[in-house]
């Protein structure tokens, strides 16, 4: 069974394109490192809670987005090697490296966890 490292994060709505452009650059790294997929989801139907909601989890801001995303990958082994390689890579490879693909959000407001799948229903279901 796959394992999913999710992610919740807010982005300034006018650095929508940058976000795209850093993900696309940095995701393909998450994807030789063994990932099988890489989801980057910019929020269009985000209600706002009476108690919590995504906009509190990461402290949006006005004029930010909250953006959900989500790396698969084949097994929680996998995700181990592939993330205990990302600090030597954020030395050495550009397309990690923060100050030649810099973050155009707040990287302390973003949430994250690894996740087991305890049910999984329709396409590529295992």
């Amino acid at each position: 069974m796959s394992y999913i490292d999710g992610f919740v994060l807010a982005v300034p709505t006018d650095n929508k394109q940058r976000f795209i452009e850093h993900a696309k650059t940095a995701n393909s790294v998450f994807i030789e490192q063994g990932a099988l997929r890489v989801m980057e989801c910019w929020g269009n139907d985000v209600p706002k809670g009476k108690v919590n909601d995504f906009y509190g989890a990461v402290q949006a801001k006005d004029g930010e987005t909250v953006v959900f995303s989500w790396i698969e990958w084949p097994d929680k082994a996998t995700r181990d090697a592939g993330m205990g390689k990302m600090e030597e890579l954020m030395k050495t490879d550009p397309r990690m490296n923060p100050e030649k693909n810099p973050m155009p959000f707040d990287g302390m407001r973003l949430i994250y966890g690894g996740f087991e799948p305890v049910v999984v229903l329709g396409e590529g279901k295992q």
